[in-house]
């Protein structure tokens, strides 16, 4: 952990250095970018570089990691840490690339704080993002032995299923014919495509089919721009160019959003719009493990014509022993179901329920204050963003 020498200076320079976090890792993307352009072309998002929320995640995770440090000298905040190391893993992130990070960002935090950067503060820093850097490469280092895969693999897509307007699922199966290995319900593999101008960007898919299939399968919602980011270019590149026998590179699964092994406890899972892709895979394996304790599904979209894999949701609930689907529709909400957004007022949350939420950030925020409220325990609510986690950010 921090050394007490260290801690100090932190806690002396952390308000100074969390006041320009954002400065700091605007002028750390630009040098690292800079330097090192095929990272950018290669491997990070950019259109969450057009619209700053990646500056936004890794601002939040410093701060967040710093103030751990300080307010609980003990302990690491693992929870944390293992969703980082899981999405890097499905990167590819290799810990020789820390060193290139510490780089590029102590030369930006010396570029805006200047002069207030003393040896004494720079090595307390220095402290601080090690602590961090060597925790994740272990974590990650972990991960890819237990995965047993290396690199990215070429898999072929068998069949393309239009779910809605604009989501589509690629159901895929190695293109070596080599066995499938197993994933864990809620994981997330890489997808790495070509684009017209020669990069080769990467996102990241949760795996919406059943784990005991021997096919895989990934649903792709379409995003459009909105202004302040352009469209997504991988998601609209599947949609206009990918179709059955093409061949996509897909890493092995990650993703730290799993269901527990308990299998006597209730579970909740609550997602919205695109966020039901991980649920999908959760509802089927609870369902082929004849999960017996209450099961909560909730849901909620535009309107039944945008609600992707509905019947998946609808059949895989059905098979559970005692299990309710409780949906909300902004628009053309059908008997059965509620207008408006998910509100869980009305739905009762059995003692010691696991509760596990995807979906849009301001519905996780609602929907985890109303389990709190409802004496769900905080340890015992998990989530899943897609894209740079700003719950941090904004937390």
């Amino acid at each position: 952990m921090l050394s007490a020498p260290s801690a100090a200076v932190v806690r002396a320079t952390l308000p100074a250095v969390g006041a320009h976090l954002d400065e700091i890792t605007e002028r750390f993307y630009a040098g690292l970018f800079a330097a090192h352009p095929g990272l950018l072309r290669d491997l990070f998002n950019r259109g969450n570089q057009a619209a700053g929320t990646q500056r936004q995640a890794l601002a939040g995770s410093i701060a967040a990691f710093a103030t751990h440090l300080l307010d609980h000298p003990g302990q690491r905040p693992d929870a944390m840490l293992h969703r980082i190391a899981h999405k890097h893993a499905s990167l590819g992130v290799a810990p020789e690339q820390y060193a290139v990070v510490h780089e590029h960002l102590f030369a930006a935090i010396a570029g805006v704080l200047g002069g207030a950067v003393t040896p004494e503060v720079a090595a307390a820093w220095d402290e601080v993002y090690w602590l961090m850097a060597n925790a994740l490469a272990a974590i990650e280092k972990r991960l890819y032995e237990e995965s047993g895969e290396s690199g990215l693999r070429r898999w072929e897509v068998v069949e393309r299923v239009e779910e809605t307007a604009d989501v589509a699922t690629f159901r895929l199966r190695p293109a070596d014919g080599g066995p499938v290995p197993a994933f864990r319900a809620g994981q997330y593999v890489s997808v790495r495509v070509e684009l017209p101008d020669g990069a080769r960007q990467i996102r990241q898919y949760s795996l919406s089919g059943a784990p005991a299939e021997t096919i895989r399968q990934i649903s792709v919602k379409r995003v459009p721009g909105d202004g302040t980011a352009p469209d997504g270019e991988v998601s609209n590149h599947l949609h206009a160019r990918v179709r059955e026998g093409d061949v996509l590179e897909l890493s092995a699964p990650y993703g730290d959003l799993v269901l527990d092994d308990a299998p006597d406890a209730p579970v909740l899972l609550a997602s919205a719009g695109i966020g039901v892709t991980p649920m999908i895979a959760m509802l089927a394996q609870l369902a082929e493990d004849g999960h017996r304790a209450p099961v909560t599904v909730v849901h909620g979209d535009r309107s039944p014509a945008d609600h992707a894999l509905r019947a998946e949701h609808e059949a895989y609930t059905a098979k559970l022993p005692d299990a309710a689907l409780h949906l909300w529709y902004e628009q053309d909400a059908p008997a059965g179901t509620r207008t408006g957004l998910v509100d869980l007022t009305g739905i009762a949350v059995p003692a010691g329920t696991r509760a596990y939420l995807c979906g849009p950030l301001p519905f996780m925020r609602a929907v985890r204050e109303q389990l709190l409220a409802k004496g769900v325990a905080p340890a015992d609510i998990h989530y899943e963003v897609f894209g740079p986690d700003l719950w941090l950010a904004q937390g």
